[in-house]
């Protein structure tokens, strides 16, 4: 079971450092089960309570994940290996495609807002008690989520997608708790909901989204959260229409007790509408972040959601941070009422690159995908002969394992900084590193 390695310890909190010490030093390797807790007590001559206790917060920490009578056994990979380190370092002379930076170019110029901003602060510094959301922020907030039909909530600020859906899962959740995420989907979420001690269920995805028949099987099998992206979807540009929306509402109609997240990420930098999902179930939340139309140093994102869900986010956020700075938040204010980003033309200059690059690999025989956004996802059969293949040729790229649980392989290509003179160099390295794959979507 455990092999040479013997776990002591008498105390809940001895146990458990004593274990993750040694998954993190080797000696204990991904896929190891664990003794069961009352043989584990018996050996230590403990309360069988002090080994449940200690699996716990093992579990919590996302060391170890717990499978019915199969027991409890090392992560396969820790939480604290993110994806983000499976990147390729793109050396000198060799353009990078994989970071997935917006392009600096179409980011809005701070300066002006900044400086408006700071002379507000002058006239009326920010101070404890004040309300955490500013009012223009959230007026503007709301009335931008009214025209593309999100259901009515209250509005908060968080710091980024992510900050919004680690409190939304936190406020909901507990630990071993099955969320269904889409695979392949944001290498972060894959990561995040492990580390909260939650099990990832993969959801299988097409350029319109999760596959309904995907999305029933898990909550089927239990999974008591979904997470949607609707535009823009990392890493494969997938955009939920109209038809595909229609089908997840009637599929979470069937689940009212699910919490929905969806994250609109895209929101700025995608000109196809939006078909939100919120209000298909009791619980629901939608997030709206700025970072890739305006900027992704500017932390801040909107939320709303049903208003259980927005008060424990903002009670919760009261007692950590407080809340999310308002100099930020009247920043995005002043680029908004400003008109700093032309939504439509930022929308086309990202469209011509991806649909110039999936064209250019259409042409040579090669299935990629790229409905919306800034990236392509191109199936590979071997993405790391693929990777190396295309380094060699002088490109870098996102390696799929980032992104995918049990999805088909693939290579992620962020076009935020191709020129038009680059596709087809480019269509012709990955048609020479790709081999036979399979389709996007899996069963």
């Amino acid at each position: 079971m455990l092999g040479e390695y013997r776990i002591v310890g008498r105390r809940a909190s001895e146990i458990a450092a004593n274990v993750e010490r040694a998954v993190g030093s080797g000696e204990l390797e991904p896929g190891q089960v664990l003794p069961p807790m009352r043989e584990l007590a018996d050996r230590l001559g403990v309360n069988p309570n002090t080994v449940a206790a200690a699996y716990r917060t093992l579990r919590e920490r996302g060391v170890i994940e717990t499978a019915g009578r199969r027991g409890s056994r090392v992560r396969p990979r820790p939480a604290s290996t993110a994806r983000g380190s499976l990147r390729v370092e793109a050396p000198a002379g060799v353009r990078d495609l994989g970071a997935g930076n917006p392009d600096p170019s179409l980011l809005p110029a701070l300066e002006n807002a900044l400086a408006a901003v700071a002379g507000e602060y002058a006239r009326q510094p920010g101070m404890y008690g004040q309300a955490p959301v500013d009012p223009e922020f959230a007026d503007l907030a709301r009335a931008a989520l009214d025209a593309d039909g999100v259901p009515a909530g209250p509005v908060v600020a968080t710091s980024g997608s992510l900050d919004a859906i680690e409190r939304i899962l936190v406020a909901h959740l507990r630990p071993g708790d099955a969320v269904a995420v889409e695979d392949p989907g944001w290498g972060s979420m894959l990561d995040l909901v492990p580390a909260l001690g939650l099990r990832p269920v993969p959801v299988a995805v097409d350029d319109e989204g999760p596959l309904p028949d995907a999305v029933e099987h898990a909550l089927n099998a239990g999974a008591r959260a979904l997470v949607v992206t609707d535009r823009a979807q990392n890493p494969t540009g997938a955009a939920i229409g109209a038809g595909r929306a229609f089908e997840l509402r009637g599929v979470l109609a069937g689940h009212r007790g699910v919490l929905l997240i969806e994250d609109d990420h895209g929101h700025g930098i995608v000109d196809l509408p939006l078909h939100p999902l919120a209000g298909a179930t009791d619980r629901w939340a939608f997030v709206r972040s700025v970072a890739k139309a305006y900027g992704p140093d500017l932390r801040v994102a909107v939320l709303t959601g049903d208003p259980v869900t927005v008060d424990r986010v903002a009670g919760r956020q009261r007692l950590g941070p407080g809340w999310v700075s308002r100099l930020l938040q009247r920043t995005v204010v002043h680029l908004w009422t400003s008109g700093a980003v032309d939504p439509g033309e930022v929308a086309r200059a990202y469209a011509r690159r991806r649909d110039g690059l999936v064209r250019a690999l259409a042409e040579r025989g090669v299935e990629a995908h790229g409905r919306s956004g800034m990236n392509v996802w191109v199936p590979v059969g071997d993405e790391t002969g693929a990777v190396a293949r295309l380094l060699h040729s002088g490109w870098a790229v996102a390696p799929g394992a980032r992104f995918r649980m049990t999805a088909p392989q693939g290579i992620r290509l962020t076009v935020s900084s191709l020129a038009e003179a680059e596709l087809g160099p480019l269509a012709d390295a990955v048609a020479a590193a790709a081999g036979p794959v399979k389709p996007l979507a899996y069963g």
